[in-house]
């Protein structure tokens, strides 16, 4: 018998802080998703701060217990509003949904102990009647894994050449990348976060703009020249020697970070600086870890960021058998949606009784079902 296709919605707010993204995905088994549309629903400045308050590693005592517990439910609104933003677009009732993925914002990343998100999940069953999975990182982390990153599954089953080779590398807030062999085929898949992505740089030009939220189009950092000795010492932190499976976040290259740099390299300076860290470790990392001549296929935020992606595409075709840089947009569907695609998959997996992790990218002891289920 054929399986019914499964309409899903898959929700994304990432290490960047822009919003939550939604997509609205068809399912036909694992390996056949369909955009169908997608929203982001931007941050406002003042959300946007709630959650860089929490982020923030400064130890404030029980002072953040109250704050922390609020949150909580507000990032499930905001994402509820996202899916009724796209539920309302795409004149698709709540009823024909068979889930909703819920991965939550992270708020603290430290594993092999704990990979910790916010947003209550009962907030969206409640208001939309439909079955929301949730959770998708404790049980990798509680089988000794990093609990992230999680896309390689449908960068395996959904994105992957057919027929050799691909990089899936993804610049949001951190940058992390997908080495897979072959379509559909999980042996010699190869999976980590290679450092920041554009948390820093974005950090770095609200401290040299404070009406800024990030390098809009790249203009501060094309106003500046990157410091090369800076850059240098930066790339001696032990994080981009350590092998993988290794993962980060804000905790390490976040505001704190940002600020830190502004204070060595201020001004437009910084950000440019900053964009040659992004650029030059994930470079570094493809031509340590990544067979030479492997194409390079780009998606998240940092796409936009045009003196990036002219650094980076500088920095890959200097490699050994130089790596072509492609945009993700190019191949598929807009890259901003990626994401959310890919939580949209692993809860379609969950609800089978499928495992969602790669263990050669996590670190896990081995396969694991992800995620709780909030019934309808």
């Amino acid at each position: 018998m054929t399986e019914r296709p499964t309409l899903a919605v898959g929700l994304m707010s990432g290490t960047s802080l822009d919003g939550v993204d939604a997509a609205l995905v068809r399912l036909e088994g694992p390996t056949h998703a369909t955009l169908l549309d997608f929203v982001t629903r931007p941050y406002t400045d003042g959300e946007r701060a709630e959650l860089r308050s929490a982020l923030d590693p400064s130890p404030n005592g029980s002072a953040k217990g109250p704050m922390l517990a609020r949150l909580h439910v507000r990032i499930a609104e905001w994402a509820a509003d996202a899916v009724q933003t796209l539920l309302a677009q795409a004149r698709v009732p709540a009823s024909e949904l068979g889930l909703i993925a819920f991965p939550g914002q992270t708020i603290w990343h430290e594993p092999p102990l704990v990979s910790w998100q916010l947003g209550e999940p009962a907030v969206l069953a409640e208001r939309f009647g439909v079955r929301v999975v949730s959770g998708f990182r404790a049980r990798d982390v509680a089988a000794g894994g990093q609990g992230a990153p999680l896309v390689p599954m449908a960068d395996v089953l959904l994105f992957a050449a057919a027929a050799g080779p691909r990089v899936l590398l993804n610049l949001g807030g951190m940058a992390n990348l997908t080495f897979v062999p072959q379509r559909a085929i999980e042996d010699g898949v190869l999976a980590f976060d290679t450092g920041p992505g554009v948390a820093v740089v974005d950090g770095l030009a609200r401290l040299v703009d404070p009406r800024r939220s990030y390098d809009r189009d790249g203009r501060l950092a094309a106003q500046g020249v990157p410091d090369e000795a800076v850059v240098a010492e930066l790339l001696a932190d032990p994080f981009f020697a350590t092998p993988p499976p290794k993962s980060t976040g804000r905790e390490r290259f976040g505001d704190h970070y940002a600020r830190a740099l502004h204070q060595r390299v201020p001004g437009t300076n910084g950000v440019a600086t900053a964009v040659e860290l992004t650029a030059r470790s994930v470079a570094a990392a493809v031509g340590r870890w990544i067979p030479g001549g492997t194409e390079v296929v780009a998606s998240g935020g940092g796409c936009h960021h045009p003196g990036l992606m002219t650094s980076l595409e500088r920095h890959l075709a200097a490699l050994p058998g130089a790596h072509a840089l492609r945009r993700f947009d190019d191949l598929f569907f807009p890259g901003d949606a990626k994401e959310a695609v890919a939580f949209a998959l692993l809860g379609y997996l969950t609800l089978h009784g499928q495992p969602g992790n790669v263990a050669a990218a996590t670190g896990a002891r081995g396969p694991r079902v992800l995620g709780t289920v909030t019934p309808a």
